[in-house]
């Protein structure tokens, strides 16, 4: 049950609202002012991140991104856009590649969580490596969902061909890395790819 405080009251319709749009008990249709409200509970959520189960105690609905980075403090995993459709915020529940940002916590309790932290637990993988190898990070913001996006990918198609990585790589990369990503997937399938040029020394101490 949850804890009660005073808001004010909304009038919609034929039923009275308090300012949480949760009902607000013994007020009339008409009336105003203030009424008591019953506010949600925060709960005790155990999630399985990364292979550690542990509890957080936030509300069912708070998105999963922000109970990973402010609760968890994991984070590698970004926040781009709210709306689920930069692929900044990816992770991995159960193998399925899903957008944190829009994910309720409560609908994951329980799930196997996996995020850029837990894919690099041990070292680089393949992926990460291929990434490195073929120059695929410009600025970098995205790269951490990219790189979950694309191990998502050869988990479930070990080797994915060009209209496989484009209907799989849905996440929004603001540098335009897509086709260094995409030769970066192929190289990690063990596919052979032209190796990336060399990096030269510019005046300005920048390399291209």
């Amino acid at each position: 049950m949850g804890m009660q405080a005073v808001h004010p009251v909304v009038l919609a319709g034929d039923k009275a609202y308090c300012a949480t749009g949760i009902a607000a008990p013994g007020k009339k249709v008409g009336e105003s002012g203030f009424a008591p409200c019953v506010l949600p509970e925060k709960q005790m959520t155990k999630l399985n991140v990364n292979g550690r189960v542990q509890d957080v105690d936030v509300e069912p609905e708070m998105p999963l991104l922000w109970v990973l980075r402010d609760e968890l403090k994991l984070a590698g995993t970004k926040y781009g856009c709210g709306i689920a459709q930069c692929g900044a915020c990816t992770v991995h529940v159960d193998g399925q590649a899903v957008r944190s940002c829009v994910t309720p916590v409560g609908t994951v309790a329980g799930k196997k969580i996996v995020t850029i932290e837990g894919i690099g637990a041990k070292g680089l993988n393949r992926i990460q490596k291929a990434w490195l190898d073929h120059q695929v990070p410009q600025c970098g913001y995205c790269q951490t969902g990219m790189i979950m996006a694309a191990t998502s990918l050869l988990a479930k198609k070990p080797k994915p061909t060009d209209a496989d990585i484009d209907a799989a790589m849905t996440n929004l990369c603001r540098c335009g890395t897509y086709a260094r990503v995409r030769t970066a997937i192929h190289a990690a399938a063990g596919t052979k790819v032209a190796a990336a040029p060399q990096l030269v020394d510019l005046p300005n101490g920048q390399k291209a």
